[in-house]
């Protein structure tokens, strides 16, 4: 292919991509659609963390004699970064933007947000107990708080709530997601999750926007508390979609339950792979019948063969 051949289909594809920009909005995210940075979000997130766990997170030694200083610092920067993003967020697709008035609830969401932490403090370290109490292999709470990927998608789906519940767009989701990503869990923010929850392991499970979960509540890898269809799209938006589950229910691996109308009632264990879309009633155990296995020994003819694992 010849250098002026090379030009002119670059200088093609070029006008193609600049035609796209100019006639659909969605793709330009500039101007009246700037979204809030996914790197300074997990930079808050990372902030919050070390703010409630100093000590655990960070290259810098933490001295409970310069604790008032070490939190005043913390909080008033998450709040500052916070709110730089939060205004992002309320002004994304907007013609008629307030600055003043965008840049005044942006902060008052910061410093509701920012009352909060005393009691998201309290509740995670009854996930915390939860994690140390439910796992004999952890060896420490500590352990729960710096390296269980359960407790980190926790950790970041109670802030990222916090922000749900204030309706502040993008961010709670780009969360969670993050946590997504790092951990395999995902963890809706709206979700209503009670105190000392645990998710033991944790790949692959999956938490829908409409849940409710009670307190003690304990999860294994693959859970899905999902929706029955989502075939309606929009029109199912604020619509209890996802199941309700009560307190001090264990939820087995690859069990998946599905449903607004679907509630588990408290005291009660759910077998693994079990599949649910209607209520069980409380101090109930749930299990599906165990597959008949059948075993084939090796045979005279391929006994000695590397394959004599096929059946």
């Amino acid at each position: 292919m010849g250098r002026e051949e090379k030009y002119k289909r670059l200088d093609k594809l070029v006008s193609e991509m600049n035609k796209a920009y100019e006639e659909e909005d969605l793709l330009n995210a500039l101007g009246k659609r700037k979204l809030p940075d996914r790197d300074k979000i997990v930079i808050i997130i990372k902030a919050i963390r070390r703010l409630m766990f100093p000590g655990y997170f960070g290259q810098v030694a933490f001295e409970k004699t310069s604790s008032r200083y070490f939190a005043g610092e913390m909080i008033s920067s998450v709040i500052e970064e916070l709110k730089k993003q939060i205004i992002i967020a309320l002004k994304y697709g907007r013609d008629d933007v307030d600055e003043k008035k965008i840049a005044q609830k942006a902060e008052e969401i910061c410093y509701d947000f920012a009352d909060t932490f005393p009691e998201i403090l309290r509740v995670l370290l009854t996930d915390v107990q939860a994690g140390y109490d439910g796992d004999p292999a952890s060896g420490s709470k500590e352990a729960v708080i710096f390296s269980y990927p359960g407790f980190n998608a926790i950790f970041i789906y109670r802030i990222a709530h916090e922000l749900y519940v204030r309706n502040v767009p993008f961010i709670p989701r780009m969360m969670t997601e993050y946590a997504h990503s790092r951990t395999g869990i995902d963890i809706n923010p709206g979700a209503k999750i009670g105190e000392y929850f645990f998710i033991d392991h944790g790949t692959g499970v999956v938490i829908g926007e409409t849940t409710e979960i009670g307190n003690n509540v304990k999860l294994y890898q693959g859970v899905t508390l999902g929706a029955l269809s989502t075939r309606k799209g929009q029109l199912l938006s604020g619509v209890k979609r996802h199941p309700t589950i009560g307190d001090n229910v264990t939820i087995y691996s690859n069990a998946t339950i599905l449903g607004g109308e679907t509630v588990i009632g408290a005291n009660t264990t759910i077998g693994g792979n079990s599949f649910i879309t209607g209520p069980v009633a409380a101090n109930t155990r749930v299990s599906i019948k165990t597959p008949e296995l059948t075993i084939k020994g090796p045979t005279v003819e391929n006994a000695d063969s590397p394959y004599d694992w096929i059946i």
